[in-house]
């Protein structure tokens, strides 16, 4: 059979793009190497039946407001947000945390005589129109010129210097600095600002998690693209082009590195070697953890959060993303986590919980972590490893076997470098756009990059209908 459009991969990206062709009533392929759809997107039961575990993404601050997924009315095909009181929390240690609250008010209240300073430095996503739907939509000319450009001059700044700044606490640096080191860049490196200042903004809209798990997405997305006549197969591994059936347009959800392997000799010389020049981030080693009871923090804060980080100071922060970038594992790493089950019981059984925490490691590696996280929590949360009865630990080099996208266990496919903000992962009006017509390549690799917001395969698909009216 003959198709329209085939897409290869069915992360977010790939589900996004086969979304919008199926609704313009194309006919639509999608092929999965993995058993399951989702990518990044996935949940699983392995830690029994009925508990369900966010195998990689976990968190949706993007995914919350993205154009793409409000544009596909993902509620109306099984997505449910459930967004916390405070977006994150950041323990330093024992009793001592500070808290990011969606309200405003209350959102004030926790950063005492940094409280302006936050606002004038980060903005608030309800106050800066059409911001997030510009920042999502680069490198194209943006429709609210003032907003990105009060965000762009500091975006291109080091967390380090931004952070002197702009606050006069070292806690609030400290929280300001968690959040941009979710772009697992050294503090003192340029460019290092833009994920902090877009995640904080965000802070005002809220850092949900998705009801039942992040699979709720993938499964959204595919609902849309299956009502709409699509086909997915799973179990497909494409590793060349005569092992696709017959299609007008391609569209992939891969790593630079695979689709430059599968199309091959039909990308210009020039074209490839960009790609061969596209960098990827540290990878990150995951640990799960199935309790008994909550994380018992000394902190009351953290029962009202689905994420937390942990660092005694931006010192701490600082020195492990350094390492990392030198690629030495850190001896005393920052940790991201959360606890999905405070907001979420229905992804497990009464009396059981669940927890995940990752640190950022050098690309590839195979070392785990677990001793140093499970330190760092229980440094906060005294008594800790008595309530865990299960871990699963993944290494950044498992994160790369699990998904081929996560070149090195980077979960964003693509190093968040000053350069590759807008470069992503080549100069062009529409990044997803290859040379060869009719191809397009739509992963996390192309801008706006990582994240579960389906923006790269949005573009890709708009992109082309747009060439097809043309």
């Amino acid at each position: 059979m003959d198709y329209d459009d085939v897409v290869v991969g069915a992360g977010p990206n790939g589900l996004t793009a086969a979304a919008v062709l199926a609704r313009a009533g194309h006919r639509v392929l999608v092929c999965e190497a993995a058993e399951t759809i989702g990518g990044g997107a996935r949940t699983d039961e392995a830690f029994g039946a009925g508990i369900r575990r966010d195998a990689c993404s976990a968190v949706h601050p993007t995914g919350f407001v993205s154009p793409a997924f409000e544009r596909l009315a993902l509620a109306d095909h099984g997505l449910h947000w459930l967004v916390p009181d405070l977006s994150v929390v950041h323990g330093f240690g024992p009793g001592h945390a500070i808290g990011l609250a969606r309200d405003r008010e209350r959102c004030a209240a926790g950063l005492g005589r940094d409280a302006r300073r936050w606002e004038a430095a980060v903005g608030w996503a309800g106050e800066s129109p059409g911001l997030v739907d510009d920042v999502l939509g680069l490198p194209a000319p943006p429709r609210h010129p003032l907003a990105l450009g009060r965000f762009g001059a500091p975006a291109a700044l080091p967390v380090s210097a931004f952070t002197r700044g702009a606050f006069r606490d070292d806690a609030t640096r400290a929280l300001f600095a968690g959040i941009a080191a979710h772009g697992a860049r050294p503090l003192s490196s340029a460019g290092s600002t833009a994920a902090g200042l877009l995640l904080a903004t965000l802070a005002g809209s809220g850092w949900p998690v998705a009801r039942g798990g992040s699979q709720a997405i993938s499964d959204a997305l595919a609902s849309v693209v299956t009502a709409a006549g699509g086909t997915i197969e799973t179990g497909r591994r494409i590793t060349g082009l005569a092992e696709l059936p017959r299609a007008d347009r391609l569209f992939f959800d891969t790593s630079p590195r695979a689709f430059a392997a599968i199309v091959g000799e039909r990308l210009p010389a020039r074209y490839r070697r960009a790609l061969g020049r596209f960098r990827y981030g540290p990878g990150t080693c995951k640990v799960d953890f199935l309790l008994r009871e909550p994380i018992p923090w000394r902190d009351e804060r953290f029962s009202r959060t689905a994420t937390f980080h942990l660092a005694a100071d931006v010192g701490q922060i600082a020195e492990s993303e350094r390492a990392v970038a030198a690629g030495r594992i850190p001896s005393v790493p920052w940790v991201l986590g959360g606890e999905p089950t405070r907001i979420d019981p229905t992804r497990a059984p009464a009396g059981t919980h669940l927890a995940w925490a990752y640190c950022h490691v050098p690309a590839g590696s195979d070392a785990d972590c677990s001793d140093a996280i499970v330190e760092q929590i229980e440094r906060c949360a005294p008594g800790f490893r008595d309530v865990v009865s299960g871990t699963i630990v993944t290494t950044a080099a498992g994160l790369e076997r699990y998904n081929a996208n996560n070149v090195g266990g980077d979960i964003g496919c693509g190093a968040t470098s000053l350069r590759q903000l807008l470069a992503r992962p080549v100069v062009r009006p529409t990044p997803q756009a290859t040379p060869v017509p009719g191809v397009y390549l739509c992963s996390a690799a192309t801008a706006p990059g990582g994240g579960v917001h389906g923006m790269s395969g949005y573009r890709a698909a708009r992109h082309a209908l747009a060439k097809e009216r043309a």
